[in-house]
């Protein structure tokens, strides 16, 4: 999954960068609201991270003409701002979610699954498909009761795959979810990383698409 970060603190935001990171999600930093609107026109991203009183421009400013674009990413205002009227602002501007500074990184990441489960309908916390089970809140995946191997870029793979299973997602696609800004990425990666999870599933359990991309197996 790729996230933005919209906060011009330097502490807040390695901090949360860092966690993000850990948890397998690849994730770009905007420091002040034109960066922001800048990297939101694109739509690339599964989720947003948006701090309020910003540099060149105020957080409510940049979600709202977000919105009045068409933009429909799950959107978590992340603020000091605490007064009720200023959650009802957030909120009715176009946020899915408010959480007051400071908060903790555990709660913040349980958040950012539940709105990205909102997202394509997920109610239930571990993805499956089939015997192909996947939990993202104990990154452990199991094939047919066993667990598997997976290091964290295969990991976040089989999550995009997996959450959405009959979507087939072009090599750029998953780039693009995969990696952040500054990251460099070879011109195979997606390759390696498929024909490693192929080994430890079973070659089939990932199609490609000839032409296209690739998607999971499809089921009986």
């Amino acid at each position: 999954m790729r996230l933005l970060l919209v906060e011009d603190d330097e502490m807040i935001g390695e901090t949360i960068v860092e966690a993000m990171h850990q948890t397998g999600y690849a994730i770009d930093w905007a420091r002040d609201a034109r960066e922001a609107e800048l990297s939101l026109l694109h739509d690339l991203y599964d989720l947003v991270m948006l701090d309020l009183g910003l540099p060149k421009g105020d957080g409510l400013e940049v979600l709202d003409l977000y919105r009045r674009r068409g933009g429909n990413t799950p959107v978590i205002i992340l603020t000091a701002r605490d007064a009720v009227q200023s959650r009802i602002d957030g909120l009715d501007s176009g946020a899915d979610d408010y959480l007051v500074k400071p908060f903790d990184l555990e709660e913040l990441s349980a958040r950012i699954r539940a709105l990205l489960r909102r997202r394509i309908g997920q109610a239930n916390p571990v993805y499956t498909h089939g015997d192909l089970a996947l939990n993202p809140i104990t990154h452990e995946a199991t094939l047919q009761g066993r667990p598997l191997s997976l290091v964290p870029r295969e990991f976040s793979l089989l999550q995009i795959l997996i959450e959405e299973p009959s979507r087939v997602y072009t090599r750029s696609e998953l780039e693009e979810k995969l990696y952040g800004w500054g990251e460099e990425v070879g011109s195979n990666a997606i390759q390696v990383h498929i024909h490693s999870l192929r080994r430890k599933l079973g070659a089939d359990r990932i199609e490609t698409v000839r032409g296209v991309g690739y998607r999971l197996q499809r089921l009986a």
